[in-house]
């Protein structure tokens, strides 16, 4: 365990960078790529390659456990807890659903997707009893979805047709948001979509974006919703880690229409977003595998607030403490206000 102040980064002006952030401290060094998180019950809970799973407690960063999920070497990028245990599912087909207790962490498989196709990009629960999970599209285009609802896990029956080249990133497990009345879906590619579904009747609605897309690598990467209207999506190009133009947008009416932000004005592209907790929407954190960068006025302005690289997903623990994680490490960032 160490701490890296932020005397160390050196491209960034020293004084504006200490009025935003006060330490980084790795708490888990481990040969592994986490891009799933869940803060629950005062511990970091993480999935990743190599079939690992396990939590970092939030209060003695020493107390740490790990096991692993499958002799097979499985790639997890999903995560999600409901009242008794975790859900995690692999990338690769087949895609196997890993139910896994949280007291005793025995594990089994409780549903399976033998289509050569499935790649399961995001698993989000809207409460314990409900959640939803988003996979790559079968030849036929069709949205293809799961769903969990009062302990069972089966398919969720639809019309809706994808755009060819139409899918979505497993960068981050939040490419799936929801609040009150909805749950929102961001696809990716030749096309990037805000697809919505109405909690209430399941009945689902699809909206343009103006982000950028058109090629396999584009689109939106990671959303965030503070309530049913405000929301936030940030993404990008990952072939062109730099490019700035229309990554970042905003929707002041729950997705049906987005506006561009900080165009051309910000670190490049990222992975996940993040509203802090309490904010209102205001303040939010995003993360690209090449810098840290915050927002304090609803993501219309941004500024990069760290040089780190190679994290790749982001929670909020606190009002001023978020844990990063991605390649060979997990930290939390302590932050100044």
């Amino acid at each position: 365990m160490k701490k890296m102040f932020t005397i160390l980064f050196l491209s960034i002006g020293m004084t504006a960078f200490s009025q935003q952030v006060e330490n980084i401290e790795t708490i888990l060094n481990d040969k592994i790529s986490i891009r799933a998180l869940e803060v629950y019950d005062g511990k970091v809970w993480y999935s990743g390659t190599d079939s690992k799973f396990g939590f970092v407690d939030l209060k003695d960063f020493k107390n740490q456990k790990q096991i692993r999920l499958s002799e097979e070497k499985l790639q997890f990028r999903t995560l999600g807890p409901d009242k008794t245990s975790f859900y995690a599912i692999n990338i690769e087909s087949p895609g196997r659903f890993f139910k896994i207790d949280k007291q005793n962490f025995k594990s089994q498989i409780v549903f399976t997707d033998t289509a050569k196709t499935a790649f399961y990009d995001a698993l989000h629960f809207v409460n314990n009893k409900l959640a939803y999970t988003f996979s790559d599209a079968d030849k036929d285009h069709m949205l293809k979805l799961a769903v969990y609802r009062d302990g069972k896990w089966s398919r969720f029956k639809n019309n809706l047709k994808l755009n060819e080249g139409e899918a979505a990133f497993a960068a981050s497990n939040t490419n799936i948001s929801s609040a009150k009345k909805y749950v929102w879906i961001a696809t990716g590619g030749k096309a990037s979509r805000i697809l919505r579904m109405n909690l209430k009747n399941d009945n689902i609605e699809v909206f343009n974006t103006p982000f950028v897309q058109g090629e396999s690598s584009q689109g939106m990467y990671s959303i965030d919703f503070n309530n049913d209207q405000f929301g936030i999506a940030v993404g990008g190009d990952y072939t062109k880690q730099d490019a700035n133009v229309n990554n970042i947008a905003t929707t002041n009416n729950g997705g049906e229409t987005w506006q561009i932000q900080a165009s051309g004005k910000n670190a490049g592209y990222m992975t996940c977003v993040k509203i802090k907790p309490g904010s209102k929407g205001k303040e939010i954190i995003a993360v690209g595998d090449q810098h840290i960068s915050y927002s304090s006025d609803f993501g219309k302005t941004w500024k990069k607030i760290s040089d780190e690289k190679g994290f790749f997903v982001c929670e909020w623990i606190d009002g001023n403490k978020v844990v990063f994680a991605g390649k060979d490490r997990m930290a939390v960032m302590k932050l100044k206000f």
